[in-house]
């Protein structure tokens, strides 16, 4: 007849056994994210040039634990993307990302606009930026129509965000995204490797692809009213 020890001793090795079994699969995971993935995350749509390009605020943050160079081809001049950069934030014109999932975590509290608000095209350095809830980044250079960095400094971390805007023709132009963080190097930081490092990029990858939806429909709409007669709006 089996004890109770015998059976409670049988019970402890086995969730011992199957602990053991997760955390080895998810120190592979990580393992092979860091591996595989992450140098492609880090990179995403950005040419060599551009990843090994100075941008400006690269000296905001000193030793980067985190270093992302991202980027998109936008079919429309710095002109159309610009006044979407002024107005991102909190309350503002939002972030362009997956808005469900910003209300879900509470980082908006609406969705991103799709039209160019007027009242959040002023910006200058030294603003202060409600970028999501709780969180204000501030305005440390702003070069019209050609970068707009803002800094996160708090809670042990610190982070830059360059937005820069190059010219390829008098149509096109490259939006590039330099992102610099350091978060303290505690164990923590293992596990933002896992989780939080995926979703900073699922999340950004949307917006810079929402920066450019919204930029180049602007332009599509500005063609259109330069093609009609005097006097007749485009189509929205």
């Amino acid at each position: 007849m089996r004890t109770s020890g015998e059976s409670g001793g049988r019970w402890l090795r086995r969730a011992v056994r199957y602990g053991t079994y997760v955390a080895l699969g998810g120190a592979a995971g990580v393992a092979a994210y860091r591996r595989w993935l992450r140098p492609m995350h880090q990179r995403w749509g950005a040419s060599d040039a551009e990843v090994a390009a100075r941008m400006p605020g690269d000296d905001l943050v000193r030793d980067p634990m985190e270093v992302t160079t991202r980027a998109v081809t936008v079919d429309a001049g710095p002109e159309h993307i610009w006044p979407w950069l002024l107005q991102m934030g909190y309350r503002r014109g939002g972030l362009y990302s997956y808005d469900w999932i910003d209300r879900l975590i509470g980082a908006l509290d609406r969705d991103s606009a799709a039209e160019v608000l007027p009242q959040f095209q002023e910006l200058k350095k030294g603003d202060v930026v409600p970028y999501a809830a709780g969180t204000e980044m501030t305005v440390e250079e702003l070069v019209p129509q050609r970068a707009l960095v803002l800094a996160y400094r708090g809670e042990g971390a610190e982070v830059s965000q360059c937005f820069g805007l190059s010219p390829i023709d008098g149509s096109h132009t490259r939006l590039v995204l330099r992102v610099r963080a350091r978060l303290g190097r505690t164990a923590a930081s293992f596990a933002n490797a896992a989780v939080i490092e995926p979703a900073e990029f699922f999340m950004v990858r949307r917006q810079l692809l929402g920066i450019q939806e919204r930029a180049e429909a602007l332009a599509r709409r500005g063609r259109a009213e330069r093609a009609l007669p005097v006097g007749i709006p485009a189509p929205s």
